[in-house]
């Protein structure tokens, strides 16, 4: 069995614990997977360039250390929406995208990975 199998029958079995349908399940993987990539490789500049995020592996030492911040999503969707200090606004990202990222950080933030 591979470890992507493995996960998947992890999160099927999570979903049926508590009620949900693999099927959101899954959505919710996708959506925390796009906000990793974001955060890594989409975002300009890169996220990871700025902050520290053990999920990430990033540490940049410019921005708030994000596992130590623990920012809620609305915080993280308002800090890439608008900009904060020195961070920009966002330019590029689409509100899916950003709903996304803020999704993720939120998520894992102050979670050793």
């Amino acid at each position: 069995m591979t470890h992507a199998s493995s996960r998947r029958i992890a999160a099927v079995l999570t979903c049926v614990t508590i009620g949900l349908s693999p099927r959101m399940a899954s959505a919710e993987e996708d959506k925390l997977a796009l906000g990793r990539e974001i955060f890594l490789e989409r975002s300009e500049p890169q996220c990871a360039l700025c902050h520290t995020l053990a999920d990430a592996e990033a540490v940049g030492e410019v921005g708030p250390n994000l596992d130590e911040l623990k920012p809620d999503a609305e915080r993280v969707n308002t800090a890439v929406t608008n900009g904060i200090g020195p961070m920009p606004a966002n330019e590029i990202l689409t509100d899916e995208e950003i709903e996304a990222v803020a999704l993720y950080v939120s998520t894992v933030a102050g979670k050793a990975k």
